[in-house]
């Protein structure tokens, strides 16, 4: 006589593959922690920082355009775009510190450490490297300016994994179903 297995059946795809959590997470196993800035729930951090990441990338591609060109457009762009990165970094890291500053996860773990200090270095270089331009803006790209953004485009990837893991991996500024603020 032959028997049969029955399956149960699960409402994932994947029913014999446990789910994957490190050790050091299962104390985040939860619905998050709100961000200390936020409007209608949502934080705002996440959303300052989009146009000064954006204006610094396109601060790098115009280094390279006036490198490639010795256009003066392009050095004139440089130094528009790492201006409004500057000033945009600055809104953002204001954002930034008062979840620092107020929320005790963030400052437990090693993301929230590295993405502060990235971030203080990447408004440092983007600070030298405006009043580098400021009122030479071709004569300082090439070598140092062009150098410099290309740190500053590096160590922005690099934050942006570290700020990343905040809020994927540690649930900072997430709040899900479940939690006292959201039914």
């Amino acid at each position: 006589m032959e028997t049969t297995e029955t399956s149960q059946t699960t409402s994932t795809p994947f029913p014999n593959i446990p789910p994957i959590i490190e050790s050091d997470d299962r104390e985040y196993v939860d619905t998050g922690v709100p961000s200390t800035v936020a409007i209608a729930g949502h934080p705002l951090h996440p959303l300052s920082v989009i146009f000064p990441i954006a204006f610094l990338a396109a601060a790098l591609g115009s280094d390279v355009g006036y490198w490639l060109t010795n256009d003066f457009f392009w050095a004139r762009a440089s130094l528009w775009l790492i201006g409004l990165g500057l000033a945009g970094g600055i809104l953002a890291s204001l954002i930034g510190i008062s979840d620092f500053l107020k929320i005790e996860r963030v400052r437990k773990r090693t993301a929230g450490w590295a993405h502060l200090i990235l971030n203080v270095s990447i408004l440092t270089l983007t600070l030298v490297n405006f009043l580098l331009r400021v009122g030479n803006a071709e004569s300082r790209i090439l070598p140092w300016g062009l150098l410099i953004s290309l740190i500053v485009g590096t160590l922005t990837s690099v934050s942006g994994w570290f700020g990343a893991e905040l809020s994927y991996r540690h649930k900072i500024g997430v709040v899900g179903a479940g939690s006292r603020r959201y039914p």
